[in-house]
């Protein structure tokens, strides 16, 4: 019976909201499907640090486009794409594990073996670090299984009829994360699974700025710099 409800819930979500996305990306008014929220895959190496991409220099692989702080960036991405696209389609790298594919924040990442993970959120970033080996095997293991699934339907498979034996909820792994910061809390709102899983999209919290800094996307109305 469980299983039958979760089969209609997994029907009733993707009629209502279709599957989404492949990858973590988003559309702008000039036809592209942005990855990063604009921020340039490059500058995470040669700075080591989230770095602004520039709408008036991207590039584009395999349909999704790139913002650069360079023209120098832009022609090192285009030469070897797979050194720097992100891991798990620019989803978070802690759900990834279960293969869930959902939020995407680009302030939030670590570069491992010169690969490029990012996180949903500060949460998701600090989770990750608690198991971060098995998370990446595990990760690395499942991602060619859902690499091609909308990134709504297989997120909901992952918490319904795919649920995978080393699966960890929040709760749990929050109190093994209070336990290794004793005296530290962790707090933020992850808007709710309506927002989160059928009304918006990968990284509407870190774009809209939801309990956090609003990045907004360079180039569109809602870019802060134009404020400024």
């Amino acid at each position: 019976m469980a299983i039958l409800r979760a089969l209609l819930l997994v029907a009733a979500v993707s009629g209502l909201a279709g599957c989404g996305t492949t990858h973590a990306t988003v559309g702008t008014s000039r036809g592209e499907s942005l990855m990063l929220l604009g921020f340039d895959p490059v500058g995470y190496f040669a700075d080591g640090r989230p770095v602004r991409g520039k709408h008036t220099i991207a590039g584009t692989y395999e349909g999704r486009t790139y913002y650069f702080a360079s023209a120098a960036h832009r022609e090192a991405f285009l030469a070897t794409p797979a050194s720097y696209e992100p891991l798990y389609g620019g989803f978070c790298s802690n759900g990834a594990p279960y293969g869930v594919k959902m939020g995407s924040d680009p302030t939030q990442f670590e570069i491992r073996g010169g690969r490029l993970f990012i996180f949903g959120d500060v949460v998701g970033h600090e989770m990750w670090l608690l198991d971060e080996a098995d998370n990446i095997t595990h990760a690395d293991a499942l991602w060619p299984s859902i690499a091609d699934k909308g990134w709504r339907i297989a997120s909901l498979e992952a918490w319904t009829v795919k649920k995978v034996p080393w699966y960890r909820d929040g709760k749990g792994l929050m109190a093994r994360w209070r336990e290794k910061h004793a005296g530290k809390e962790l707090a933020y709102d992850t808007g709710g699974t309506m927002n989160n899983l059928v009304l918006k999209y990968p990284g509407w919290r870190a774009r809209e700025g939801f309990g956090q800094e609003r990045l907004g996307v360079p180039g569109e109305r809602d870019d802060p710099l134009k404020e400024k």
